[in-house]
């Protein structure tokens, strides 16, 4: 039986449509209200998870769970479910299931959403919360003879452990497809370039042709969310995002943070800076897909020569950018809660030329790309029609950014849940159809081209904004303690994606829950659905169009 328990909202939602939702659909299910700065939250029973996920998915149409968040009180577990609706992202609702401290046991939202699967294994395998009608409740971050759960409150993280290695297992032995058939079991990494990163793929061989695939991850144990929790809001924290997905999508992790913090502790930024953060976001962009389309042109066809090497050129051209606008090249640490660092750099006619030739010599740039790589007969060979994944698949699994936009999704925030500057300018989504590997790689070619745009109007501008009123930072107080449990999930469109965080304030200045919702996690969680029945070459294929960064999935 679950406990009585009392929830209080310290910050009460102003009444949004989904309010009637949960006065009307969920009366029967509903236990209390807790409601987010963002979104309404309504408490549910454990054991009625899978029932009220299934009305809010088909009958309200929140077939989004964007991310899952597990943490521990003094009085109970808590399982969040963050969820929005792909066609409209403003539409979000959270789903709070409390269990008792002595019995920390929850129905599993995996049968509903498929991306829950990896979420519920991260929160049993870090906060201890059991899944009951999980389809492979095990550790997903730590080795599976970890003893005990870091992020628990009885954990004693000054306790050494000898951790022992278990066997390899063949991910289906004993349920080969084919009795007749001979299957191959093969390690693809943790250290092989073709993963990306140091990620372990197991995948099941009959003959040239995938069974089974299963990604294994947690390698880096980067602890970034615990580190977060440990800083100030005001000032420590912002320097960690550089570092998630550290493929100069820095300006973008930071933003995932900035909106989040501005929001929870009610900050406004300067239209000004908004117009900056907005053209160092896209550059960021930029600079990210720039890596994503070389390194795929390494992959499928080895294409070190020409391809790899145009966009570790361009890539380093958008990089020279950057270090004049934050003074880095990778760790930018340029935004800050209420605006940014700085403005431009001076002379500014001299950067504003710099980046005018930049954009001015894209153009012809793209159409070598697309000579390389999109009329490439090699590239179609291996790209076309392989690593399809179907959209309501994709919608399954959580997946956003291009992974989902090339598979027809057509779910971007920047446009869907606006922040910045980004609804004052004119710029198109990219979305592709077919699904296949070539379709994310088109994806991401067009929107190296809508960047473009977004920073063209952005620097047209920025040259005619008034000298009294370049304002690059509101006045923020030097402590920043948001109102006691205060929580708010908010997200900005990253390079791979919805890059989420969640934050619960204990009125202090840091945070007490910091939760990172990474796109790459995700979208890789959805690399058997666009694996199996391949050939093992396309398995390569497949990883290398998700563009999958380790350091954000393991985080």
């Amino acid at each position: 039986m679950l406990p009585e328990l009392t929830f209080e909202s310290p910050v009460p939602s102003e009444p949004t449509s989904d309010d009637s939702v949960l006065e009307t659909v969920l009366e029967e299910y509903a236990l209390d209200r807790d409601d987010h700065l963002n979104a309404p939250a309504v408490v549910i029973r454990p054991d009625e998870v899978q029932s009220v996920l299934t009305v809010l998915r088909d009958e309200v149409g929140l077939d989004h769970c964007a991310c899952v968040t597990a943490q521990q009180y003094a009085d109970r577990f808590e399982t969040i479910y963050h969820l929005r609706s792909y066609a409209d992202a403003s539409r979000e609702v959270s789903v709070v299931v409390p269990t008792s401290v002595d019995d920390p046991r929850s129905e599993s939202a995996a049968p509903i959403f498929e991306t829950a699967n990896w979420h519920e294994r991260e929160a049993y395998d870090l906060v201890g919360i059991e899944y009951e009608g999980h389809p492979d409740l095990r550790r997903i971050l730590l080795p599976e003879t970890w003893q005990g759960h870091p992020l628990s409150l009885e954990y004693d993280r000054q306790k050494p452990q000898i951790v022992t290695l278990s066997d390899h297992a063949n991910p289906i032995a004993g349920s080969e497809r084919d009795p007749e058939g001979e299957t191959l079991f093969l390690n693809v990494g943790p250290h092989h370039p073709a993963t990306h990163g140091v990620m372990h793929v197991k995948v099941v061989l009959d003959g040239e042709t995938v069974v089974d695939v299963e990604p294994d991850v947690g390698y880096m144990h980067r602890c970034e969310e615990q580190l977060c929790q440990q800083g100030t809001y005001r000032h420590q924290i912002m320097p960690y995002p550089d570092r998630w997905d550290w493929v100069s999508s820095g300006l973008l992790n930071e933003w995932a943070y900035a909106r989040t913090a501005e929001e929870l502790a009610g900050l406004e930024v300067p239209e000004y800076a908004q117009v900056i953060r907005t053209m160092g976001a896209e550059l960021s962009r930029m600079a990210a897909h720039f890596i994503a389309l070389g390194t795929y042109a390494l992959d499928v066809f080895g294409e070190f020569t020409a391809t790899f090497q145009y966009a570790m050129r361009d890539r380093e051209l958008v990089l020279d950018v950057l270090e004049e606008l934050t003074g880095q090249r990778m760790m930018f640490n340029y935004l800050r809660l209420g605006g940014v660092a700085w403005d431009l750099p001076e002379p500014r006619e001299g950067f504003v030329s710099l980046v005018r030739e930049f954009l001015a010599n894209l153009p012809a740039k793209i159409d070598e790309y697309h000579d390389l790589l999109v009329t490439n007969e090699i590239f179609q060979l291996r790209c076309v029609d392989t690593g399809v994944l179907e959209p309501e698949v994709a919608k399954a699994y959580g997946c956003t950014g291009p992974v989902a936009r090339g598979s027809g999704v057509d779910y971007d925030l920047r446009r869907d849940d606006p922040y910045g500057y980004y609804p004052n300018l004119e710029w198109d989504v990219v979305t592709e159809s077919a699904g296949d590997n070539y379709s994310r790689l088109l994806v991401r070619m067009g929107e190296v081209e809508e960047s473009a745009k977004i920073v063209e109007q952005c620097l047209d501008l920025l040259e005619g904004w008034p000298e009294d009123d370049r304002e690059t930072q509101s006045n923020v107080p030097r402590t920043i303690k948001p109102d006691q449990d205060a929580e708010l999930y908010r997200a900005v469109e990253g390079a791979k994606g919805e890059l989420g965080i969640y934050v619960r304030s204990d009125g202090t200045e840091t945070p007490a829950r910091f939760k990172i919702r990474s796109p790459s996690f995700s979208n890789l969680s959805a690399l058997p659905e666009i694996a199996r029945g391949e050939y093992v070459a396309d398995l390569i294929a497949a990883i290398g169009s998700l563009d999958c960064i380790m350091g954000e999935v393991d985080r």
